[in-house]
């Protein structure tokens, strides 16, 4: 199964859309896999900030990202966006995989370019527990860019910056 999460609960169909920050790229339906769901465990334009570690993440990249926790994903939001994230219901809609082709394993990205119906939709509330019970470390800031900067001077290749055009300027 993949998903696609949104606020809009009345989706009877997924027509390929062009992204508007990828003019170049073709119209598709994106969806997304289980193990990467929880970076849409937020209104749709929160930006965030999500670092993954795994067995090639280099000493270096774990003092600088993930020093003092035992969590292998933390997810970075700015603090004014806590109470629209305890809030906020999100809508799971479920499709086969047939006719999705990978796009990218790292962040778990498929795309169709087929109409796509989804075979059920779920809700999806309580969106900080949900993080927690992925064992998820939720942190918060007063703004995102200082840890944008550090990850792109660095050569760290574990992470995702999602909506970042929404967040505070310095």
């Amino acid at each position: 199964m993949l998903f696609h999460f949104s606020e809009d609960d009345s989706i009877p169909i997924f027509v390929p859309k062009e992204k508007q920050n990828r003019p170049d790229f073709p119209a598709v339906v994106w969806a997304i896999d289980e193990a990467h769901e929880f970076t849409y465990y937020f209104p749709r334009d929160c930006p965030r900030i999500v670092c993954r570690r795994d067995e090639a993440t280099a000493d270096r990249h774990l003092q600088l990202f993930f020093n003092h926790t035992i969590a292998d994903t933390i997810v970075t939001v700015e603090s004014d966006w806590y109470t629209r994230i305890s809030k906020q219901t999100l809508f799971r809609y479920c499709f086969d995989d047939e006719g999705f082709a990978l796009f990218d394993a790292t962040a778990g990205y498929y795309i169709s370019r087929q109409v796509v119906q989804p075979k059920k939709v779920e809700v999806y509330g309580n969106l900080i527990e949900r993080l927690i019970q992925k064992g998820i470390e939720l942190r918060f800031t007063s703004n995102l860019n200082p840890l944008r900067e550090a990850i792109l001077a660095s050569d760290f290749k574990g992470f995702g910056i999602h909506r970042f055009n929404n967040a505070k300027r310095m």
